[in-house]
């Protein structure tokens, strides 16, 4: 992949840990423009972002306005997107969704960074289990930024 012009943080429903990474990305990202977008595999409805994953970003100084949750589709997938992933199967599924998607488009986001654990999902966990995954996620992150900053 040449150039990365769209990052898409794809996990199961989109309004815990997809918002609260692209939130993040926005935060720490300085390079040259790229639209970044969170999105779930199963979305029957948009919904607002998860009270907890919003109440954390907002306590570390991130705001999304408005957020709502919103299905991933295929044509999202363009030769400049990469697709991020925040567990195996669900890296698998976008494969299985896009056959014109290749292996290194679509990574999961710890694999894709070198961190060895997937992030855990605080689904039905208390506001520290969301902290928690904020700062997996924001260690995630930075070195995606690294990553492509660098150029890698």
């Amino acid at each position: 992949m040449d150039r990365i012009e769209r990052i898409i943080f794809v996990g199961k429903c989109g309004n815990r840990r997809e918002p609260m990474a692209e939130g993040i990305f926005k935060d720490c990202w300085n390079g040259p423009e790229v639209e970044v977008l969170a999105r779930g595999l199963i979305v029957q409805f948009p919904e607002p972002m998860n009270q907890k994953a919003e109440a954390i970003l907002i306590s570390n100084g991130i705001h999304l306005e408005e957020y709502t949750s919103v299905q991933f589709q295929e044509k999202e997938l363009t030769e400049n997107t990469l697709v991020l992933a925040m567990e195996q199967s669900q890296r698998a599924k976008v494969l299985d969704m896009c056959p014109e998607a290749t292996e290194e488009q679509v990574q999961v986001l710890t694999d894709y960074v070198g961190d060895e654990l997937e992030i855990m999902d605080p689904y039905g966990g208390t506001l520290q289990a969301y902290g928690l995954c904020y700062e997996t996620l924001r260690k995630s992150i930075k070195k995606l930024v690294k990553k492509l900053n660098e150029g890698e």
